[in-house]
Protein backbone atom coordinates (compact mmCIF):
# COMPACT_ATOMS: atom_id res chain seq x y z
CA UNK A 1 0.00 0.00 0.00
CA UNK A 2 1.22 3.54 -0.75
CA UNK A 3 1.99 5.69 2.23
CA UNK A 4 0.02 8.93 2.29
CA UNK A 5 3.21 10.75 3.32
CA UNK A 6 5.04 9.65 0.19
CA UNK A 7 2.54 11.58 -1.93
CA UNK A 8 3.52 15.00 -0.45
CA UNK A 9 5.56 17.27 -2.74
CA UNK A 10 7.33 19.95 -0.68
CA UNK A 11 7.57 23.43 -2.29
CA UNK A 12 10.88 25.21 -2.77
CA UNK A 13 11.76 27.87 -0.21
CA UNK A 14 10.93 31.35 -1.54
CA UNK A 15 10.23 34.80 -0.17
CA UNK A 16 6.64 35.00 -1.39
CA UNK A 17 4.01 32.31 -1.37
CA UNK A 18 3.26 31.21 -4.89
CA UNK A 19 -0.14 30.11 -6.07
CA UNK A 20 0.92 26.45 -5.99
CA UNK A 21 2.40 26.81 -2.52
CA UNK A 22 -0.80 28.34 -1.23
CA UNK A 23 -2.79 25.56 -2.83
CA UNK A 24 -0.54 22.97 -1.20
CA UNK A 25 -0.96 24.51 2.24
CA UNK A 26 -4.71 24.49 1.72
CA UNK A 27 -4.78 20.83 0.71
CA UNK A 28 -2.11 19.61 3.16
CA UNK A 29 -4.64 18.28 5.73
CA UNK A 30 -6.20 16.13 3.00
CA UNK A 31 -2.90 14.38 2.41
CA UNK A 32 -2.82 13.42 6.08
CA UNK A 33 -6.39 12.13 6.20
CA UNK A 34 -7.13 8.63 7.53
CA UNK A 35 -7.41 6.13 4.69
CA UNK A 36 -8.76 3.15 6.66
CA UNK A 37 -11.21 2.30 9.39
CA UNK A 38 -10.14 -0.09 12.11
CA UNK A 39 -12.94 -1.61 14.17
CA UNK A 40 -11.12 -2.82 17.29
CA UNK A 41 -12.50 -5.87 19.08
CA UNK A 42 -10.46 -5.81 22.28
CA UNK A 43 -12.14 -5.66 25.68
CA UNK A 44 -11.29 -2.09 26.64
CA UNK A 45 -11.94 -0.24 23.39
CA UNK A 46 -15.03 -1.72 21.72
CA UNK A 47 -18.39 -0.60 23.10
CA UNK A 48 -20.52 -2.85 20.88
CA UNK A 49 -18.81 -6.13 20.05
CA UNK A 50 -21.96 -7.78 18.72
CA UNK A 51 -23.04 -4.92 16.49
CA UNK A 52 -19.49 -4.71 15.10
CA UNK A 53 -20.14 -7.99 13.27
CA UNK A 54 -23.21 -6.38 11.75
CA UNK A 55 -21.04 -3.53 10.49
CA UNK A 56 -18.65 -6.00 8.84
CA UNK A 57 -21.63 -7.68 7.19
CA UNK A 58 -23.06 -4.30 6.13
CA UNK A 59 -19.76 -3.34 4.47
CA UNK A 60 -19.64 -6.65 2.60
CA UNK A 61 -23.18 -6.07 1.36
CA UNK A 62 -21.88 -2.90 -0.30
CA UNK A 63 -19.26 -4.95 -2.14
CA UNK A 64 -16.37 -3.57 -0.14
CA UNK A 65 -13.69 -5.86 1.22
CA UNK A 66 -13.18 -6.37 4.95
CA UNK A 67 -10.08 -7.83 6.53
CA UNK A 68 -10.52 -9.87 9.69
CA UNK A 69 -7.35 -9.43 11.74
CA UNK A 70 -7.22 -12.67 13.70
CA UNK A 71 -5.83 -12.26 17.23
CA UNK A 72 -5.07 -8.57 16.62
CA UNK A 73 -6.82 -6.65 19.40
CA UNK A 74 -9.45 -9.32 19.89
CA UNK A 75 -10.02 -10.09 16.21
CA UNK A 76 -10.48 -6.61 14.78
CA UNK A 77 -11.95 -5.63 11.40
CA UNK A 78 -10.23 -3.40 8.85
CA UNK A 79 -11.75 -1.71 5.79
CA UNK A 80 -11.17 1.28 3.55
CA UNK A 81 -12.49 4.49 5.10
CA UNK A 82 -15.79 5.86 3.88
CA UNK A 83 -18.08 8.46 5.39
CA UNK A 84 -21.10 6.14 5.11
CA UNK A 85 -19.34 3.42 7.13
CA UNK A 86 -18.34 5.95 9.79
CA UNK A 87 -21.91 7.19 9.96
CA UNK A 88 -23.26 3.64 10.27
CA UNK A 89 -20.80 2.88 13.07
CA UNK A 90 -21.92 5.96 14.96
CA UNK A 91 -25.60 5.09 14.51
CA UNK A 92 -25.04 1.58 15.85
CA UNK A 93 -22.68 2.67 18.61
CA UNK A 94 -19.72 0.71 17.24
CA UNK A 95 -16.27 1.99 18.19
CA UNK A 96 -13.86 2.64 15.31
CA UNK A 97 -10.53 4.31 14.64
CA UNK A 98 -9.44 6.20 11.53
CA UNK A 99 -5.90 5.24 10.62
CA UNK A 100 -3.52 6.10 7.79
CA UNK A 101 -2.33 3.68 5.16
CA UNK A 102 1.15 3.85 6.67
CA UNK A 103 -0.31 2.68 10.00
CA UNK A 104 -2.11 -0.13 8.16
CA UNK A 105 1.20 -1.22 6.65
CA UNK A 106 2.73 -1.34 10.11
CA UNK A 107 -0.16 -3.43 11.45
CA UNK A 108 -0.04 -5.88 8.53
CA UNK A 109 3.74 -6.21 8.89
CA UNK A 110 3.26 -7.00 12.57
CA UNK A 111 0.62 -9.61 11.71
CA UNK A 112 2.76 -11.15 8.96
CA UNK A 113 5.72 -11.65 11.30
CA UNK A 114 6.23 -15.43 11.58
CA UNK A 115 6.73 -15.06 15.32
CA UNK A 116 3.25 -13.58 15.82
CA UNK A 117 0.15 -15.71 16.24
CA UNK A 118 -1.92 -13.45 14.00
CA UNK A 119 -3.30 -13.52 10.47
CA UNK A 120 -5.22 -11.21 8.14
CA UNK A 121 -8.13 -12.96 6.45
CA UNK A 122 -10.03 -11.31 3.62
CA UNK A 123 -13.82 -11.33 3.86
CA UNK A 124 -15.19 -10.90 0.37
CA UNK A 125 -18.53 -12.69 0.08
CA UNK A 126 -21.85 -11.88 1.73
CA UNK A 127 -22.98 -15.19 3.27
CA UNK A 128 -26.56 -16.13 2.48
CA UNK A 129 -28.01 -17.16 5.84
CA UNK A 130 -30.89 -19.49 6.64
CA UNK A 131 -32.29 -20.32 10.06
CA UNK A 132 -34.14 -23.61 10.43
CA UNK A 133 -36.93 -22.62 12.80
CA UNK A 134 -40.63 -23.38 13.29
CA UNK A 135 -42.97 -20.88 11.61
CA UNK A 136 -44.10 -17.86 13.62
CA UNK A 137 -41.31 -18.17 16.20
CA UNK A 138 -40.22 -14.81 17.58
CA UNK A 139 -36.53 -13.82 17.18
CA UNK A 140 -35.96 -14.17 20.93
CA UNK A 141 -36.98 -17.84 20.93
CA UNK A 142 -33.45 -18.77 19.93
CA UNK A 143 -30.03 -17.28 20.70
CA UNK A 144 -28.94 -17.18 17.07
CA UNK A 145 -32.00 -15.39 15.72
CA UNK A 146 -31.80 -13.07 18.71
CA UNK A 147 -28.20 -12.04 18.03
CA UNK A 148 -28.67 -11.85 14.26
CA UNK A 149 -31.54 -9.46 14.83
CA UNK A 150 -29.55 -7.42 17.36
CA UNK A 151 -26.51 -7.22 15.04
CA UNK A 152 -28.80 -6.35 12.10
CA UNK A 153 -27.61 -9.27 9.99
CA UNK A 154 -30.33 -10.42 7.56
CA UNK A 155 -31.48 -14.03 7.43
CA UNK A 156 -34.28 -16.15 6.01
CA UNK A 157 -36.36 -18.66 7.96
CA UNK A 158 -36.79 -22.18 6.58
CA UNK A 159 -38.40 -25.25 8.08
CA UNK A 160 -39.20 -28.82 7.09
CA UNK A 161 -41.19 -27.96 3.98
CA UNK A 162 -38.49 -25.67 2.57
CA UNK A 163 -35.67 -28.09 3.37
CA UNK A 164 -37.46 -30.97 1.68
CA UNK A 165 -38.13 -28.75 -1.33
CA UNK A 166 -34.34 -28.36 -1.74
CA UNK A 167 -34.35 -24.65 -0.91
CA UNK A 168 -31.08 -24.96 1.04
CA UNK A 169 -29.17 -24.90 -2.23
CA UNK A 170 -29.40 -21.11 -2.26
CA UNK A 171 -27.69 -20.67 1.12
CA UNK A 172 -24.13 -20.72 2.49
CA UNK A 173 -24.89 -20.98 6.21
CA UNK A 174 -27.62 -22.81 8.09
CA UNK A 175 -28.48 -22.58 11.75
CA UNK A 176 -30.52 -25.31 13.41
CA UNK A 177 -32.91 -23.86 15.96
CA UNK A 178 -33.01 -25.90 19.19
CA UNK A 179 -34.93 -28.69 17.44
CA UNK A 180 -35.71 -32.28 18.36
CA UNK A 181 -34.85 -34.26 15.24
CA UNK A 182 -35.82 -37.59 16.85
CA UNK A 183 -39.58 -37.00 16.61
CA UNK A 184 -40.12 -37.00 20.38
CA UNK A 185 -41.32 -33.36 20.58
CA UNK A 186 -38.46 -32.30 22.83
CA UNK A 187 -39.26 -35.07 25.32
CA UNK A 188 -41.57 -32.59 27.04
CA UNK A 189 -44.31 -35.23 27.41
CA UNK A 190 -43.92 -35.82 31.15
CA UNK A 191 -44.09 -32.15 32.14
CA UNK A 192 -46.11 -30.46 29.40
CA UNK A 193 -48.32 -33.00 27.62
CA UNK A 194 -51.45 -31.10 28.65
CA UNK A 195 -50.06 -27.64 27.88
CA UNK A 196 -51.81 -25.94 24.93
CA UNK A 197 -48.50 -25.07 23.25
CA UNK A 198 -47.33 -28.68 23.40
CA UNK A 199 -50.59 -30.00 21.97
CA UNK A 200 -50.48 -27.44 19.16
CA UNK A 201 -46.85 -28.20 18.35
CA UNK A 202 -47.58 -31.92 18.12
CA UNK A 203 -50.66 -31.41 15.96
CA UNK A 204 -48.90 -28.98 13.63
CA UNK A 205 -45.97 -31.35 13.08
CA UNK A 206 -48.22 -34.36 12.52
CA UNK A 207 -50.30 -32.42 9.99
CA UNK A 208 -47.18 -31.23 8.16
CA UNK A 209 -45.77 -34.77 8.06
CA UNK A 210 -49.01 -36.06 6.56
CA UNK A 211 -49.09 -33.26 3.97
CA UNK A 212 -45.52 -34.06 2.94
CA UNK A 213 -46.27 -37.79 2.61
CA UNK A 214 -44.79 -39.16 5.84
CA UNK A 215 -46.56 -41.54 8.19
CA UNK A 216 -44.71 -40.20 11.24
CA UNK A 217 -43.03 -37.01 12.38
CA UNK A 218 -39.85 -38.96 13.11
CA UNK A 219 -39.71 -40.06 9.47
CA UNK A 220 -40.13 -36.48 8.26
CA UNK A 221 -37.39 -35.26 10.62
CA UNK A 222 -35.02 -37.99 9.40
CA UNK A 223 -35.61 -36.90 5.81
CA UNK A 224 -34.86 -33.30 6.85
CA UNK A 225 -31.67 -34.37 8.64
CA UNK A 226 -30.47 -36.21 5.56
CA UNK A 227 -31.09 -33.17 3.33
CA UNK A 228 -29.13 -31.03 5.78
CA UNK A 229 -26.34 -33.58 5.63
CA UNK A 230 -26.32 -33.29 1.84
CA UNK A 231 -26.16 -29.50 2.15
CA UNK A 232 -23.17 -29.77 4.48
CA UNK A 233 -21.32 -32.41 2.49
CA UNK A 234 -21.73 -30.25 -0.60
CA UNK A 235 -19.92 -27.30 0.97
CA UNK A 236 -22.43 -25.69 3.30
CA UNK A 237 -21.82 -24.57 6.87
CA UNK A 238 -24.19 -25.98 9.50
CA UNK A 239 -24.32 -24.46 12.97
CA UNK A 240 -26.42 -25.91 15.79
CA UNK A 241 -27.05 -25.19 19.45
CA UNK A 242 -28.71 -26.96 22.37
CA UNK A 243 -30.79 -30.02 21.46
CA UNK A 244 -30.31 -29.57 17.70
CA UNK A 245 -26.73 -30.84 18.20
CA UNK A 246 -27.16 -34.28 19.75
CA UNK A 247 -30.62 -35.05 18.29
CA UNK A 248 -29.20 -34.41 14.82
CA UNK A 249 -26.60 -37.16 15.23
CA UNK A 250 -29.08 -39.41 17.05
CA UNK A 251 -31.47 -39.23 14.10
CA UNK A 252 -28.67 -40.13 11.69
CA UNK A 253 -27.46 -43.06 13.81
CA UNK A 254 -31.03 -44.37 14.27
CA UNK A 255 -32.00 -44.40 10.60
CA UNK A 256 -34.19 -47.45 9.95
CA UNK A 257 -35.04 -47.83 13.66
CA UNK A 258 -38.04 -46.68 15.67
CA UNK A 259 -36.73 -45.05 18.85
CA UNK A 260 -40.03 -43.32 19.72
CA UNK A 261 -42.44 -44.84 22.23
CA UNK A 262 -46.20 -45.00 21.64
CA UNK A 263 -47.07 -41.64 23.25
CA UNK A 264 -44.99 -40.00 20.54
CA UNK A 265 -45.86 -41.93 17.39
CA UNK A 266 -48.65 -44.36 18.29
CA UNK A 267 -46.67 -47.63 18.22
CA UNK A 268 -43.84 -49.26 20.22
CA UNK A 269 -40.16 -48.74 19.53
CA UNK A 270 -37.76 -51.18 17.88
CA UNK A 271 -36.65 -53.75 20.49
CA UNK A 272 -33.07 -53.35 21.72
CA UNK A 273 -32.47 -50.33 19.46
CA UNK A 274 -29.40 -49.17 21.40
CA UNK A 275 -27.44 -52.11 20.01
CA UNK A 276 -28.43 -51.29 16.44
CA UNK A 277 -27.27 -47.67 16.10
CA UNK A 278 -24.91 -46.89 13.20
CA UNK A 279 -22.33 -44.31 14.29
CA UNK A 280 -20.66 -44.22 10.87
CA UNK A 281 -23.45 -41.90 9.70
CA UNK A 282 -23.01 -39.23 12.38
CA UNK A 283 -21.13 -35.92 12.26
CA UNK A 284 -19.67 -35.54 15.74
CA UNK A 285 -20.52 -38.33 18.18
CA UNK A 286 -20.03 -42.09 18.48
CA UNK A 287 -20.64 -44.95 20.91
CA UNK A 288 -23.45 -43.13 22.70
CA UNK A 289 -26.43 -44.73 24.41
CA UNK A 290 -29.98 -43.44 24.07
CA UNK A 291 -32.23 -42.83 27.06
CA UNK A 292 -35.05 -45.36 26.69
CA UNK A 293 -37.36 -43.90 29.33
CA UNK A 294 -39.89 -41.72 27.42
CA UNK A 295 -40.69 -39.81 30.63
CA UNK A 296 -37.10 -38.68 31.17
CA UNK A 297 -36.15 -35.26 29.89
CA UNK A 298 -32.96 -36.40 28.17
CA UNK A 299 -32.08 -38.02 24.84
CA UNK A 300 -28.76 -39.77 25.43
CA UNK A 301 -25.54 -39.77 27.39
CA UNK A 302 -23.97 -37.36 24.88
CA UNK A 303 -25.30 -34.53 27.03
CA UNK A 304 -23.91 -34.09 30.55
CA UNK A 305 -26.71 -31.92 32.01
CA UNK A 306 -28.03 -34.51 34.45
CA UNK A 307 -24.66 -35.83 35.58
CA UNK A 308 -22.45 -32.73 35.78
CA UNK A 309 -21.34 -31.43 39.16
CA UNK A 310 -20.62 -27.80 38.32
CA UNK A 311 -21.89 -24.93 40.44
CA UNK A 312 -23.29 -21.91 38.57
CA UNK A 313 -20.76 -19.52 40.09
CA UNK A 314 -17.87 -21.69 38.86
CA UNK A 315 -19.37 -22.66 35.49
CA UNK A 316 -16.90 -21.45 32.89
CA UNK A 317 -15.21 -22.94 29.85
CA UNK A 318 -11.97 -22.02 28.14
CA UNK A 319 -11.28 -21.45 24.47
CA UNK A 320 -8.28 -23.19 22.94
CA UNK A 321 -5.68 -21.01 21.25
CA UNK A 322 -4.98 -22.10 17.69
CA UNK A 323 -2.32 -21.06 15.22
CA UNK A 324 -3.86 -18.21 13.25
CA UNK A 325 -1.47 -18.81 10.36
CA UNK A 326 -1.94 -22.57 10.04
CA UNK A 327 -5.20 -23.44 11.81
CA UNK A 328 -7.14 -20.56 10.34
CA UNK A 329 -10.60 -22.10 10.63
CA UNK A 330 -10.57 -22.81 14.38
CA UNK A 331 -8.73 -19.53 14.94
CA UNK A 332 -11.59 -17.66 13.26
CA UNK A 333 -14.22 -19.51 15.25
CA UNK A 334 -12.57 -18.73 18.60
CA UNK A 335 -11.92 -14.99 18.13
CA UNK A 336 -12.85 -13.14 21.30
CA UNK A 337 -11.80 -10.48 23.77
CA UNK A 338 -11.43 -13.15 26.48
CA UNK A 339 -10.38 -16.79 26.48
CA UNK A 340 -12.69 -17.71 29.38
CA UNK A 341 -16.44 -17.85 28.69
CA UNK A 342 -19.21 -17.93 31.26
CA UNK A 343 -21.11 -21.23 31.06
CA UNK A 344 -24.84 -21.57 30.41
CA UNK A 345 -27.26 -24.48 30.41
CA UNK A 346 -29.78 -25.91 27.96
CA UNK A 347 -31.60 -29.11 27.25
CA UNK A 348 -28.22 -30.09 25.84
CA UNK A 349 -25.69 -28.19 27.95
CA UNK A 350 -22.36 -29.77 27.01
CA UNK A 351 -20.93 -32.85 25.34
CA UNK A 352 -19.27 -35.82 26.98
CA UNK A 353 -15.73 -35.71 25.63
CA UNK A 354 -15.33 -39.49 25.53
CA UNK A 355 -18.14 -39.72 22.93
CA UNK A 356 -16.73 -37.15 20.50
CA UNK A 357 -15.17 -38.54 17.32
CA UNK A 358 -11.37 -38.12 17.06
CA UNK A 359 -11.70 -36.09 13.85
CA UNK A 360 -13.72 -33.39 15.61
CA UNK A 361 -11.89 -30.30 16.89
CA UNK A 362 -12.74 -29.18 20.43
CA UNK A 363 -12.81 -25.39 20.41
CA UNK A 364 -13.90 -24.85 24.01
CA UNK A 365 -14.08 -27.09 27.06
CA UNK A 366 -14.49 -27.29 30.79
CA UNK A 367 -11.47 -29.51 31.31
CA UNK A 368 -12.02 -30.25 34.99
CA UNK A 369 -15.58 -31.44 34.29
CA UNK A 370 -14.55 -33.51 31.26
CA UNK A 371 -17.02 -31.75 29.00
CA UNK A 372 -16.75 -30.01 25.65
CA UNK A 373 -18.90 -26.94 25.08
CA UNK A 374 -17.97 -25.88 21.56
CA UNK A 375 -16.85 -28.25 18.79
CA UNK A 376 -16.19 -28.11 15.07
CA UNK A 377 -15.61 -30.52 12.22
CA UNK A 378 -15.33 -30.99 8.46
CA UNK A 379 -17.57 -33.33 6.47
CA UNK A 380 -17.16 -33.65 2.74
CA UNK A 381 -16.66 -30.15 1.36
CA UNK A 382 -18.48 -28.50 4.27
CA UNK A 383 -18.25 -27.70 7.96
CA UNK A 384 -20.33 -27.99 11.11
CA UNK A 385 -20.13 -26.39 14.53
CA UNK A 386 -22.04 -27.58 17.61
CA UNK A 387 -22.40 -25.23 20.58
CA UNK A 388 -23.89 -26.55 23.82
CA UNK A 389 -26.46 -24.60 25.82
CA UNK A 390 -29.48 -22.44 25.05
CA UNK A 391 -28.64 -18.78 25.72
CA UNK A 392 -25.15 -17.45 26.58
CA UNK A 393 -26.60 -14.71 28.80
CA UNK A 394 -29.41 -16.69 30.47
CA UNK A 395 -27.81 -19.33 32.67
CA UNK A 396 -30.78 -21.68 32.97
CA UNK A 397 -33.46 -20.67 30.49
CA UNK A 398 -36.82 -22.31 31.22
CA UNK A 399 -40.03 -22.59 29.23
CA UNK A 400 -41.88 -19.30 29.53
CA UNK A 401 -38.91 -17.24 30.72
CA UNK A 402 -38.71 -13.69 29.31
CA UNK A 403 -36.37 -13.07 26.38
CA UNK A 404 -32.82 -11.85 26.86
CA UNK A 405 -32.33 -8.15 26.13
CA UNK A 406 -29.00 -7.94 24.31
CA UNK A 407 -28.90 -4.20 24.89
CA UNK A 408 -27.76 -5.25 28.36
CA UNK A 409 -25.03 -7.53 26.96
CA UNK A 410 -23.53 -5.73 23.92
CA UNK A 411 -20.10 -7.25 24.61
CA UNK A 412 -21.15 -10.83 25.38
CA UNK A 413 -18.22 -13.20 24.63
CA UNK A 414 -20.62 -16.17 24.53
CA UNK A 415 -22.66 -14.53 21.78
CA UNK A 416 -19.49 -13.55 19.91
CA UNK A 417 -18.81 -17.23 19.28
CA UNK A 418 -22.10 -17.47 17.40
CA UNK A 419 -21.24 -14.48 15.22
CA UNK A 420 -17.77 -15.86 14.45
CA UNK A 421 -19.55 -18.74 12.77
CA UNK A 422 -21.86 -16.41 10.84
CA UNK A 423 -18.91 -14.54 9.29
CA UNK A 424 -16.85 -17.65 8.58
CA UNK A 425 -18.34 -18.35 5.10
CA UNK A 426 -17.37 -14.83 3.99
CA UNK A 427 -13.66 -15.69 4.15
CA UNK A 428 -11.59 -16.53 1.12
CA UNK A 429 -11.33 -20.31 0.90
CA UNK A 430 -7.61 -20.31 0.17
CA UNK A 431 -7.01 -18.66 3.53
CA UNK A 432 -8.76 -21.43 5.40
CA UNK A 433 -5.71 -23.59 6.07
CA UNK A 434 -6.26 -26.57 8.35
Amino acid sequence: MTSADSMIIYPRRQTTISFFSALFLLLFPLFLRADYLLIPMDEKTQRQHLKAYGIAFWVLERQQEVQWLLNYRGGSFLTVAHSEIERECRVRGVSFEKISSSRVNTILEEIANPASNMEAVKLEKVPKIAVYSPPHNAPWDDAVTLVLTYAEIPYDVVYDREVLNDELTGYDWLHLHHEDFTGQYGKFYAAYRNAPWYIKQKNDLENMAAELGFAKVSQMKLAVVKRIKEFTLGGGFTFAMCSATDTYDIALAAEGLDICESMYDGDPSTPNYNNKLDFSRTFAFRNFTLVTNPMEYEYSNIDVTNTRNVKPESDYFGLFEFSAKWDVVPAMLTQNHTRVIKGFMGQTTAFRKSLIKPSVVILGENKSAGEARYIHGEVGKGFFTFYGGHDPEDYQHRVGDPPTDLNMFPNSPGYRLILNNVLFPAARKEKQKT
